[in-house]
């Protein structure tokens, strides 16, 4: 279970490293002709990093989807310190799609989306806890190319795109050659990593290497009905004491801050359902830069656009600022603002703490898979001028 932390923690250092190098070729150089690429003519206003998952949810599976729900803020956590050149930091989009269950149409080729690509990290943990498990056909060729069809991956050439499919039938499964599917691929500058749950040579011969291969990606093999390891530090109770505190800063705002305050609570408690480590990690991403809720939250819309206060109307406010002037509003926020950065910071450093006890615990371990794939991505990373801050 440990390995899904790092086979997907992994991906996001391998998805952000492609981001760095074009990052920095415009970090650094001075343009003085607008060059026109096949992606695009003129610089975006954001770098993106777009992670793509696929999840076989057939009844085999439901290791691999609790491995999925756990290790999400594995994912956020390690992807918040990435940077493209001196400054720039990418974006983090996820979409979400569940394959090979008998629940979901055949005409489909039993695939669904479940989620397009999103940086709503409460949206994303929501719908993996809703996923489901039944029995099924596994098409791996046809929701690769139905991933690609349907997600909006951009036209950047800067951007770095990425699919990771896991599962555990033969990779051939399916009217869609997957070689079709990674030439598409190839032609939208997507790379393939697959994550094959079971045997590793079994995962060869079945041609899920082949499949990651086409596409330059890595393949993985997992066992993903072992149980996800995690360390216990003297650092957690603390850092779920400052996760509440946190959660009182947000200010819900318009037709859906209701929901969506709801939803930020509801996914605290899905986490601490799985595990108190995986409560911590949840608090750590929400102390992130990641963590953006300006479409429900006071706090963040402002920091994005002061103006939005003005522009509310009574009944789109909290009962505790209806009937308050705009000065009273705006000096609220504040208020809550520097509550919530002060929150983050203590979250940050105890954090800090809580890396370095891990780190040294896990010395006392051997064999690990995760430490083998870290210093093959780092590597990789280096190749492509990406750093980061840890």
């Amino acid at each position: 279970m440990k390995h899904l932390n790092y086979i997907l923690g992994s991906a996001v250092l391998v998805f952000i490293t492609g981001t760095s190098y074009g990052c920095n070729l415009k970090a650094h150089t001075k343009e003085k002709t607008t060059l026109t690429t096949p992606y695009t003519s003129e610089k975006p206003r954001e770098q993106y990093v777009k992670i793509a998952l696929l999840l076989d949810t057939s009844n085999s599976m439901d290791g691999l989807i609790n491995q999925a729900k756990a290790q999400l803020w594995d994912i956020v956590n390690e992807f918040t310190h990435a940077k493209c050149g001196t400054s720039v930091r990418p974006s983090l989009q996820i979409a979400l799609y569940e394959y090979g269950n008998d629940n979901l149409s055949s005409r489909e080729g039993y695939i669904r989306q479940v989620l397009g690509f999103s940086n709503d990290l409460d949206e994303i943990s929501e719908k993996l806890f809703s996923l489901t498990t039944n029995g099924g056909e596994e098409y791996c060729g046809e929701v690769i190319h139905t991933s690609l069809k349907q997600l909006d991956w951009g036209k950047n050439a800067d951007d770095l795109k990425m699919i990771f499919i896991a599962g555990n039938e033969p990779f051939t499964q399916g009217k869609l050659d997957f070689k079709d599917a990674a030439s598409n691929a190839k032609e939208k500058d997507v790379i393939v990593n697959t994550i094959f749950c079971g045997n590793y040579d079994q995962g060869i011969s079945s041609m899920w290497k082949k499949g990651a291969t086409l596409t330059g990606g890595e393949y993985m093999a997992i066992d993903h009905n072992r149980q996800v390891v995690h360390i216990n530090t003297p650092y957690d109770d603390i850092i779920i004491q400052l996760n509440s505190k946190l959660n009182n800063t947000y200010i819900s705002y318009g037709s859906i801050g209701r929901q969506k305050k709801e939803l930020q609570y509801a996914q605290d408690a899905n986490a601490a359902e799985l595990e108190e480590a995986v409560v911590v990690k949840r608090a750590v991403s929400k102390s992130s830069r990641l963590y953006k809720n300006s479409q429900w939250d006071l706090v963040d819309a402002v920091e994005d656009d002061e103006a939005v206060i003005s522009e509310l109307a009574t009944k789109d406010l909290p009962k505790e600022l209806q009937g308050k002037s705009e000065s009273e509003i705006k000096a609220y926020v504040k208020q809550k603002k520097s509550e919530r950065e002060a929150i983050q910071k203590r979250i940050q450093e105890l954090n800090a703490k809580r890396e370095a006890y891990i780190a040294e615990h896990q010395k006392e371990e051997s064999g690990e898979l995760e430490n083998a794939m870290l210093s093959a991505i780092k590597a990789q990373a280096s190749k492509k001028n990406f750093t980061w801050d840890k």
